[in-house]
């Protein structure tokens, strides 16, 4: 059964951006918006992880992290706080939280981090993945992705990439043949609320490009104008 996610955020397009990600990833993901009705939400039902906004109209995350610790809730809880605030870090620690992310975060990132939590609550679950032990890799026509080690080989040839050309590659190949926005890649790469431009995409996309020119055209990025990049497979 897929994993069962609550997220706890008020703001309305981070929380679609966290869900649709989560989903698309194989999780079911419920939301709330405020901090009493994600402690409802979170004490109505057993979740396996739950992200937790800090700041939260009315009732805190931080009192909705108390509140479940002291029900003896164990749920995994990864919270969101904002940037450089080492002392909600260091009190939601304190508090119980299992991770941390600093706003503004890519979305790549976050996803690392709930594959992570999951991992280590659950050591000993009755049904061991198959394919545990064996490195994960994402392979599409000649191109290879080693998602845990941030390597790509293509055409048996190894690319070095910057970890965000790494992940907007990432992105794009598990969306073979699909048009992505430069915002969605900004919200997923680079974080919600960055606060560069949407130029920072195309400069990492060029870069990305000829990096993988320089080896074959058997993959490639094409450009939708107006819109965002494909990744496109080329047919042997």
């Amino acid at each position: 059964m897929p994993h069962h996610i609550l997220v706890i955020e008020d703001e309305p397009t981070l929380s679609r951006l966290l869900s649709y990600n989560l989903t698309q990833e194989g999780y079911t993901v419920d939301t709330a918006e405020t901090g009493g009705d994600g402690l409802l939400a979170a004490s109505g039902r057993k979740y396996d992880l739950i992200v937790l906004d800090i700041m939260l109209p009315g009732m805190s995350g931080f009192e909705v992290l108390t509140k479940l610790r002291q029900q003896g809730d164990r749920t995994p809880i990864i919270i969101l706080t904002a940037r450089n605030a080492e002392s909600d870090i260091v009190q939601g620690l304190k508090l119980g939280a299992d991770d941390y992310m600093t706003k503004p975060f890519g979305v790549a990132e976050l996803l690392a981090r709930v594959s992570a939590v999951l991992r280590r609550s659950r050591p000993d679950e009755a049904d061991p993945d198959p394919d545990e032990g064996q490195e994960k890799i994402i392979a599409v026509g000649d191109l290879k992705i080693y998602p845990e080690k941030y390597e790509v080989v293509l055409a048996g040839e190894s690319i070095g990439l910057r970890p965000k050309e790494f992940e907007v590659l990432l992105y794009l190949v598990q969306r073979p043949g699909m048009v992505v926005t430069r915002d969605d890649l900004m919200n997923v790469v680079w974080g919600f609320d960055y606060v560069g431009g949407q130029r920072t995409v195309d400069v990492h996309v060029s870069s990305l490009r000829k990096k993988l020119e320089m080896n074959q055209q058997s993959v490639r990025i094409d450009s939708i104008r107006g819109v965002g990049y494909k990744l496109v497979i080329a047919k042997k």
